[in-house]
């Protein structure tokens, strides 16, 4: 898995590790049980501070992406093959689906427009087929 951070971003760089993460296991480019990098590696890798690094991690363990051992480090929790989201995971995804919804609206952007946006996105994820009724 390759992570592709922008430095210079307004979003901050815990939350830029976290949707990398995440799009990686959603694409099928990390599955369950594949190691992440240490976060001192992958701090050093991009020349940032480690508890950054760790703040990411935090965040993906309490989301249920990635499990984090004393021995085998950080590895890949569950992918888009684990069965059903945990319980409260579409609710919580629904809410934070609104906010988007609503910048795009505000920034005039049409109900087709992000339709067609949203269909090209997923269809670069490996879990397309369990999102199609």
């Amino acid at each position: 898995m390759q992570l592709t951070l922008d430095l210079d971003s307004e979003v901050p760089i815990y939350l830029q590790i976290r949707d990398r993460v995440v799009e990686a296991v959603a694409r099928g480019e990390a599955r369950e049980g594949d190691p992440l990098p240490s976060t001192r590696q992958l701090a050093a890798d991009f020349g940032i501070n480690f508890h950054t690094v760790n703040k990411a991690y935090d965040l993906l363990r309490q989301q249920g992406v990635i499990r984090i051992n004393r021995k085998s480090g950080a590895v890949i929790r569950r992918d888009h093959s684990s069965g059903p989201p945990e319980a409260g995971f579409a609710e919580d995804w629904e809410e934070r689906m609104r906010v988007l919804l609503a910048e795009a609206t505000v920034h005039g952007l049409g109900r087709e427009e992000v339709m067609r946006r949203c269909a090209a996105i997923l269809a670069g994820f490996a879990s397309e087929e369990r999102m199609t009724p």
